[in-house]
Order: structure tokens, then sequence, then C-alpha cells
């Protein structure tokens, strides 16, 4: 394929964009690549080109509503398979990237149907490894709803492969979660979550920002290294949707806990910062951290502090130089978490 001869890449749903199209331009120009588009979890063109009929898929994911059909039709169908070349398969956080691009680009939010071929632009560019070529991308439907924004910029992170997200253990004892905390001090965290459970272990859910996903791996030798067991589970649907906000709960261990809201300049080792400056006789029983695109980091942390050193609490609280808020009496903290 040269720079003459593009690859033209569109949505198929139920195939009459991609059929129409494609017939048209081929009959022009036969050289030219025409590559369909779908869903993951809404393919059924791409099967029904494998399978030579037309497969009827049980259900479809409604993600991208536009191309959630569960058969394609049958004039659709036959030219599709006379002029369509090859259907690539995109999943959920794929099409948020995508959304997030073209925002980036052109101020324009697309809906995820309209997306698909920007998100498969990429994906045939990565796995042709191409560079000079002319590919042509049929983005399409603005028929964005507002609230579904915030799952998009949500996912956009791991569509980009720019955040990995792990789940660590490390030894429930004093000064390990300072020494995992300085393993990644040079990393932008994207989230941290922990919460004190076992006498022996503590479980870490940590998202920290990345280049491509060999940094990720890099990242899980570092914690190898360092004797902390890990699991990557960036691409763990369960952890994405639902785990990563569940991360905490009541526990029997927390005593004499404090709870506290801090704001943290959004920087690299401001965390260390604040470590460094506890009384080694602090325990940390309660961690959580979003990284929300702003200027400061909100964090909330539980602190076991015996009641014969509030005084020495209150003179680090007054040195830190954080703003912070007592939320130990907070009715919410006291139904669900203490």
């Amino acid at each position: 394929m040269s720079a003459a001869h593009p690859c033209i890449l569109w949505r198929s749903g139920g195939g009459g964009l991609i059929s129409g199209i494609a017939a048209y331009v081929k009959r022009l120009h036969p050289e030219i690549k025409m590559i369909g588009v779908e869903p993951v979890d809404a393919d059924a063109m791409s099967q029904s080109l494998v399978a030579g009929h037309r497969v009827r898929l049980p259900q479809v994911g409604l993600f991208a509503d536009g191309v959630a059909v569960r058969e394609v039709g049958e004039e659709t169908f036959r030219l599709c398979q006379q002029y369509v070349d090859e259907i690539l398969l995109v999943s959920t956080d794929d099409i948020c990237a995508a959304i997030k691009d073209v925002f980036e680009d052109t101020r324009s939010i697309l809906e995820p149907a309209g997306a698909l071929a920007i998100a498969a632009a990429k994906s045939y560019v990565e796995r042709e490894r191409l560079e000079g070529k002319t590919l042509i991308a049929v983005a399409c439907g603005a028929n964005m709803n507002f609230d579904r924004l915030r799952f998009v910029a949500e996912r956009a992170e791991v569509g980009e492969r720019r955040e990995a997200v792990f789940a660590v253990t490390i030894p429930e004892e004093r000064g390990s979660f300072r020494k995992f905390c300085e393993c990644i001090s040079t990393r932008n965290l994207t989230e941290f979550n922990y919460r004190i459970a076992e006498a022996k272990e503590a479980h870490i859910f940590v998202g920290v920002q990345i280049q491509n996903r060999q940094d990720a791996v890099a990242i899980a030798s570092n914690f190898e290294a360092h004797g902390f067991k890990n699991i990557d589970l960036t691409d763990d649907e369960l952890t994405k949707l639902h785990l990563r906000h569940m991360v905490g709960g009541r526990s029997s261990l927390a005593q004499n806990e404090l709870l506290y809201r801090f704001e943290f300049p959004e920087r690299p080792g401001a965390l260390t910062k604040f470590l460094n400056c506890m009384s080694p006789n602090w325990n940390i029983s309660l961690f959580h951290y979003r990284n929300h695109g702003a200027d400061y980091g909100r964090i909330v942390v539980g602190m076991q502090v015996p009641p014969d050193e509030m005084a020495a609490w209150q003179a680090f609280l007054d040195t830190l130089g954080y703003q912070y808020w007592d939320e130990s009496q907070n009715p919410a903290y006291k139904l669900f978490l203490g």
C-alpha cells in the first residue's frame, strides 16, 4: 500500500455505510483497501464473514449503540463479502481513547460508534508498523450522552496505554508502606487504594501512569525486585468497572484510627514527603487517592495514632504544609469504614 493508494476504515454495524461506499470506491479504485470496524462485543459482520453466512448474535454490547446489531442485512452482507478486505475489532477502552484523541485535536466529541474508525486506525498502524502511509478514517456521529463522558474519561487512560493498574502485596509492618512508595516515587500515580485487613500482609490497589505496555512490564519487574508480589489488572474488566471503587470497608485492626483528608500538590514525590514527615510509631490503616487532572491531588488517609500522641500528631499537621480536614466524626465514615 503506498501513499497514493490509501486505506479507508469505517464503522460496520448492519453494514449499510460500509457496503455502499465500498462498492462505489472499489469500482473506481479497486487498489484501495477497505476495512470495517466493530466493537469486540458487537461483531456480527466479522463473525458472519468468517462463517460465510449471516450469524445472529445472542446479545450485543450497548456502549457503541450506533453499531449494536445482532444480525447484519442480507444484501449488505453480500456486498461486504465482495468488497470489504478486513474487519477490525476494537475494545471499549480503545473507543474511549479515540474519543479523547478527536476531542484534543478538534474540540469535537464523537459518540462511541463514531469513534470506531479512529480507534481501528490507531490499532492498524501499530499492527502493521506503518509510517508515511495514507489512512482515511470515516468519523461520524455526535449523539453523545453527557453523563457518559465520565466513563469515557475514566477508561481513556487505559485505552491510550497510559495507565497500568496493579494489585501489590506488601508486608503489613511499619516502614513497608514507605518502601513501596519510594520504589514508585518517580512515577505519576493515577490511583492508590489501601485498607488494613490482615495482620501479616497488606494488599494495595495502585494505578500508575505509563508510556506504553512495555513500561508496565518494567514497573511489575521493579515491584518484584523490591520483593513485592503483584498482579497486572490493567485489562481486567471486573477491576476497571467495580473493584477499584470497592477497596476498603471496616476493619477490626484499625484501632485508634483518625481519618483525614489532605490536598497534595499534584507532582511526583509529594506522597513520599508526607510519609517521611510522619512518626515511625504511626501506622497507615487506610489510603485513597485518585488523579482527577487537577493541580492538587485529594487524598483521604486513615492513621492509627494512640491517644497519648495526639499532641505530636497535631504538631505534624501544623508543620506538614498541606491543607487538611479532620473527617474522624464524619457520619459516612462511621457507617462504612469506622
